[in-house]
């Protein structure tokens, strides 16, 4: 059994009937509509955020779920799924996860409508329901993604992010979901609590975990499903880079910069540049810090009594940073 297949062991149950309560939630009148929709049912991912929603409200409530917790996975899916429509299209992008994207299908107006959709019908799950609380967690997420990468745009013409910026464009471009996984998991099962908080946070921790573990990718020789030094073609400002920018003398600055800026799509710069980060200690920094963020997740969790649950849990976050993909 893999990582992932451990991790999903103890909520089996509960995603199997999620996954036809997911497909139910996005039906529609329209049949261009259902084609798509089943295209994009029938190509999910890992589905880690629906596994964080079910873990957490089972480990907070003696191991069961209600209709609430369903329907906090489903939203969620819902807008993330809406998410990754309209950044295929932002992004010009023709694959997801190996298959066409929707634009490259549907075209990009279609694509959009269809992300329109998908944010609108996980809006009502909750509004036709009276789920107020977990349609606020939700509208906060949508809120701080937008925004996360609205700052990146803004930040990314100049190469000079600090670390604290950069925290904060991962905070809420990656780690507000999946924090709003997690407290929405919460949420369904002890609304009104402390735990539906702490969760928040808990979720938060794993998915600054996440990002830099994506960061290291980017640095790293193995096969990943990404090109290495793809963030530098991009001109992505990621930890590694940001840290030896902060403490290399001008004279390396200047080359850093002036590399990114108009040498990032010469192949040779590029891996000058990824090995001048490694001699230079940015490998060995952001991994240092992404193992304080599994650390202060972990230590979260620990508070907790043992049961599957908070076992699958850690398993979870440690699989963030080991994971090869």
């Amino acid at each position: 059994m893999n990582v992932v297949e451990q991790i999903k062991e103890p909520v089996n149950k509960e995603m199997e009937l999620f996954e036809k309560k997911f497909y139910d939630s996005m039906s529609s009148k329209v049949a261009l509509l259902n084609r798509i929709t089943y295209y994009i049912v029938n190509r999910k991912g890992k589905q880690m955020r629906p596994m964080f929603v079910f873990l957490t409200a089972k480990l907070l409530n003696d191991g069961q779920v209600n209709e609430r917790t369903y329907r906090g996975a489903s939203v969620i899916e819902l807008i993330h799924t809406a998410s990754l429509v309209h950044d295929d299209v932002v992004d010009d992008s023709n694959k997801r996860r190996g298959f066409f994207s929707i634009n490259a299908l549907w075209k990009n107006k279609i694509a959009v409508l269809v992300g329109d959709y998908l944010l609108s019908k996980g809006m009502l799950l909750s509004v036709d329901h009276d789920d107020f609380d977990l349609l606020k967690i939700i509208s906060v997420a949508i809120r701080e993604i937008s925004e996360g990468e609205l700052l990146q745009i803004e930040k990314a013409r100049r190469l000079d992010i600090t670390e604290e910026v950069y925290y904060e464009i991962i905070r809420q471009k990656t780690a507000t979901l999946i924090a709003a996984c997690c407290s929405l998991g919460a949420c369904s099962v002890q609304p009104g609590t402390s735990h539906v908080e702490t969760f928040r946070k808990f979720g938060e921790l794993c998915g600054m975990a996440f990002q830099i573990k994506d960061d290291l990718f980017d640095y790293g020789e193995e096969k990943i499903g990404k090109p290495t030094g793809i963030d530098i073609k991009e001109q992505k400002m990621t930890l590694p880079l940001i840290y030896v920018l902060n403490t290399c003398d001008d004279k390396d600055r200047k080359w850093l910069i002036n590399s990114v800026k108009k040498y990032n799509k010469d192949k040779k710069r590029v891996k000058e540049v990824i090995a001048f980060v490694k001699a230079n200690g940015g490998l060995a920094y952001a991994e240092e810090k992404m193992n304080g963020f599994k650390e202060e997740a972990l230590e979260l969790l620990s508070a907790y009594p043992e049961s599957p649950y908070r076992s699958a849990l850690e398993l979870m976050v440690n699989y963030v940073v080991d994971r090869k993909k």
